[in-house]
């Protein structure tokens, strides 16, 4: 996925949060024309990039994201957190977040293809109006435990 550029990022993040959303109303709120917007979502499904509308990525550009895993912990000001939220939705580095207790209030799962581009998710989320104050660890390995039941 390093061959997204933003305007690729806005349309995976309107997707992400409705994937049903219309060319005509994506165009609209990416300020760009429909053709655009068409041939951009057909090149990302002919790279395999998105492989249906429920914004899936497809196993190779997965693989390719792994490469760089880190769990990102945020402190969050005041009432912001939805707002917050819906621009997280907006970053394909991200991929899932969830609400925590104690120190952090969220807990940010990213990863990226590359050091570089992991830099790039982390500075965008950085400037995300409303953080105060963030930790991120690089995952260095991980062993998957089995879904028992308790």
């Amino acid at each position: 996925m390093s061959n997204l550029d933003h305007i690729d990022r806005q349309l995976i993040g309107l997707l992400r949060s409705d994937a049903r959303m219309p060319v005509a109303a994506l165009a609209k709120a990416i300020g760009t024309s429909r053709a655009t917007v068409q041939n951009r979502l057909n090149r990302m499904e002919k790279q395999g990039v998105i492989t249906g509308y429920t914004v899936l990525l497809s196993s190779e550009t997965d693989e390719s994201l792994s490469l760089v895993r880190a769990l990102m912990s945020l402190s969050i000001e005041g009432n912001c957190s939805i707002k917050i939220r819906e621009q997280l939705m907006k970053e394909p580095g991200v991929r899932a977040f969830h609400s925590t207790n104690g120190k952090w209030d969220l807990v940010v799962e990213l990863q990226t293809s590359s050091l570089e581009a992991f830099d790039k998710v982390l500075g965008r989320i950085r400037r995300i109006e409303g953080i105060s104050g963030s930790e991120t660890s690089i995952l260095l390995s991980s062993t998957r435990m089995g879904t028992a039941q308790i």
